[in-house]
């Protein structure tokens, strides 16, 4: 069984699948299975494995559940003898303690624009452990030869191929194309979809642009919170490797948990604020000249 789940694990790593690992670490007395049994929970509720059965095992899957959606782990004691266990029958007079560990797979980012930027992304990123993925419409940059690395590299339509792209929930997806066009094409196509992180480049001026566009052809405003632009930390990068890293440091960031509130969602509340005062003084808007 154990073998099993150790397989498991192993496809869904390599599958780019987030998973819970429970195990049992400790055992005194009876209790229904011994030290090292696992159970494997995946996002959906898939399982592979037992730790035992009956509800402190159904305690544990919620356990490993809310372990992906936090990304801890934690340790859980059970004693075999109280009331939680007698619900099912399972008094066996023992106590376990059982780890719940949560499981990432190497990261994959997707560079939308193969770009000097985006080949530069590429560079550092793997360096620093993401799956390297690059779309382009351009054969002489999206190709081996500047993405040496990379996992998978696409030339096609960005909006075409981005329509059609399964990219799992956990892809980290950046937006570097060459144009304002481009970004507006793959942030539509990108800006509902469910990811762990979603970033475009630009100036504030750009970016505002791109978001009044797709509000004007009825994006949600709340789509806007999820979404991270400009990139990158301000370090005052200048070359391509420069930004490049501020853009990777971001994604480290965002990685552990460590990101706060995506920039256009801050920045929203200001340009919001702005615009009143605007409005009110009858003035011109006052965003008409920032970049």
């Amino acid at each position: 069984m154990t073998q099993g789940v150790l397989k498991a694990v192993a496809d869904a790593l390599e599958q780019g699948e987030e998973a819970a690992l429970v195990t049992i670490v400790s055992a005194r007395g009876s209790t229904p299975q011994r030290v090292g049994a696992k159970m494997l929970v995946f996002a959906d509720g898939r399982t592979i494995g037992t730790i035992g059965g009956g509800c402190y095992e159904h305690d544990a899957f919620w356990k490993a559940r809310e372990a992906l959606r936090t990304r801890r782990p934690q340790l859980v004691h059970y004693e075999l003898t109280d009331d939680f266990a007698e619900e099912t029958g399972l008094v066996c007079g023992g106590q376990m303690d059982v780890f719940i560990e949560p499981l990432e797979p190497a990261p994959r980012l997707y560079i939308v624009g193969a770009g000097h930027v985006g080949q530069q992304l590429g560079r550092f990123a793997q360096s620093a452990g993401f799956r390297i993925h690059v779309v382009d419409d351009r054969e002489k940059f999206a190709n081996r030869e500047r993405f040496p690395g990379a996992d998978q590299i696409a030339v096609d339509s960005i909006p075409d191929w981005l329509a059609t792209a399964d990219l799992p929930v956990t892809a980290y997806v950046v937006i570097v194309t060459r144009g304002h066009r481009h970004d507006l094409d793959a942030l539509r196509m990108l800006s509902q979809r469910a990811l762990r992180y979603l970033g475009l480049i630009g100036s504030r001026a750009k970016v505002k642009r791109i978001v009044d566009a797709l509000l004007a052809e009825g994006m949600p405003p709340d789509v806007f919170e999820r979404i991270h632009a400009p990139i990158g930390f301000d370090i005052g990068a200048v070359t391509p490797e420069e930004i490049a890293i501020s853009i990777v440091a971001e994604l480290i960031a965002a990685k552990y948990g460590k990101l706060e509130l995506p920039h256009i969602a801050a920045a929203s509340k200001r340009w919001q604020k702005l615009d009143q005062i605007a409005r009110t003084a009858a003035l011109p808007h006052p965003l008409t000249t920032v970049d």
